[in-house]
């Protein structure tokens, strides 16, 4: 009742779903992991930094005492040499940085999203030119690391299979089951830590052979160059150092060529080392999700809005609405039209065989959604499985209860016309745009088995 007494009793609670509490779990995590970072680079840089403007200072003063030069004059030049530096201008002469190598150097490190900065356009036709050229090359290009996770993930899964085929005739344990037409490899999912394992130990070795390439070739130290090769193949690109700038080097063509190779194989693994690691972040996520989960199932007030305090729990003052449903004990009724929105379309009937998995093609199989609702493989209920030609409302999308696998689906049925007919490629894996649509049911830790 509003007019009880409230002093007593628990605050009002914050009711998050699992999805906003996964989100907000980890913009806390960000925010902690942000303020640690500054406050160690705080303390390693910032004596530094004190110290190489007390030397310049000393060294301004002592040239202009020695050479009898007007300090604001000496300003005034060290200002426009700033200037021509954005130009490309070095005191020590530099390959040309609009020749057709040095501007196929900057469009690359533009759709890479590296950005060293060395080179920037000046005039404003290159300018407007660079926004509609990156606007296209950069989603180009991250669609190609996607596709490259994607070829990975397939390239291990056949790999199993075929040391599991090998293995049954060493053993001579039967036959190997003849294949199907299309291939598939839906039964063979690496996990995800294998492939984080050689995603990267692959980066590593592109690293250290690229850093003694650069070593030999740039004059840098080993760690300079190592530190480089981090930078650059994590499209960080500070541009405090850039590889291939010299007017001239030795066997100069082939270390360009080099050069660019070792960029794209190193932005390619470290970009999809990237997102294997993501979802190793939200299992963790998940992980706290769950263990505050149990502690919460353990309380007297179940079902109710509750604050827990010290080793006990107390319902709050307000009741619980009667709308108010508890999410394991769904109520009764036909499940699947409790899963269905105003707005959708709905799909062909599902069926299900005794004993296998529930594998009807208008069900999208999108595991690593937090939307995840409707059958089971045993028939039982799943909270929030979304239906492939079910479309996405405005309430769901503003509620933070569609994936990210999920919106890139749709847009990709979207720009196609009509919702795919089947979720299944020929290799038995789900279809997908973005990089977590692409590992969706392609790993063990996101397979719907699981």
């Amino acid at each position: 009742p509003r007019g009880r007494d409230v002093s007593n009793n628990c605050c009002l609670p914050l009711h998050l779903k699992e999805d906003n509490a996964r989100f907000g779990l980890l913009a806390a995590f960000i925010l902690l992991y942000l303020l640690c970072g500054a406050l160690v680079f705080s303390a390693l840089e910032h004596p530094s930094e004190l110290q190489a403007h007390k030397r310049w200072e000393e060294q301004l003063a002592n040239f202009t005492e020695q050479n009898s030069i007007n300090l604001n004059s000496l300003q005034d030049l060290l200002r426009q040499y700033e200037e021509a530096f954005v130009a490309g201008i070095r005191v020590d002469k530099l390959r040309p940085r609009w020749d057709f190598s040095g501007a196929f150097y900057f469009v690359g490190t533009v759709v890479s999203t590296i950005g060293f900065g060395m080179t920037t356009p000046v005039t404003i036709a290159g300018k407007i030119f660079l926004i509609f050229y990156g606007l296209l090359g950069c989603a180009a290009t991250i669609l190609f690391f996607n596709l490259f996770l994607e070829r990975i993930i397939t390239m291990l899964a056949y790999i199993m299979r075929w040391c599991h085929e090998r293995q049954l005739r060493r053993s001579g344990v039967g036959g190997v089951e003849s294949r199907s037409e299309d291939d598939s490899l839906e039964g063979w999912k690496p996990s995800v830590y294998y492939v984080m394992l050689i995603l990267g130990i692959a980066a590593l070795l592109i690293a250290c052979s690229a850093s003694a390439l650069y070593s030999a070739m740039e004059d840098w130290d080993y760690f300079e160059s190592l530190y480089f090769c981090f930078v650059a193949f994590s499209t960080i690109g500070f541009g405090d150092l850039v590889s291939s700038q010299r007017e001239s080097y030795k066997a100069q063509e082939a270390y360009r060529l080099g050069n660019c190779l070792f960029i794209l194989m190193g932005v390619c693994c470290i970009y999809s080392l990237f997102n294997v690691i993501s979802i190793i972040i939200k299992q963790t996520l998940n992980w706290i999700l769950a263990k505050l989960d149990r502690s919460r199932s353990q309380c007297t007030c179940r079902g109710r809005p509750y604050r827990r305090r010290g080793r006990t729990c107390c319902c709050c003052c307000f009741p619980r609405l009667p709308n108010q449903r508890n999410n394991h004990h769904p109520p009764p009724g036909n499940s699947r039209l409790r899963g269905q929105k105003r707005n959708a379309v709905h799909p062909a009937a599902a069926t299900e065989t005794a004993g296998k998995r529930f594998t009807n093609a208008s069900v999208e199989t999108v595991c690593d959604s937090e939307t995840d609702a409707g059958l089971g493989p045993d028939g039982g209920y799943l909270t929030g499985r979304r239906l492939s030609g079910e479309m996405i409302s405005v309430n769901d999308f503003m509620a933070n209860k569609v994936s990210l696998a999920i919106l890139q689906k749709q847009l990709s049925e979207t720009a196609h016309g009509n919702p795919r007919q089947s979720h299944v490629r020929q290799n038995g894996f789900s279809g997908g745009v973005g990089a977590f649509a692409i590992m969706n049911n392609r790993l063990q830790e996101t397979s719907v088995d699981r």
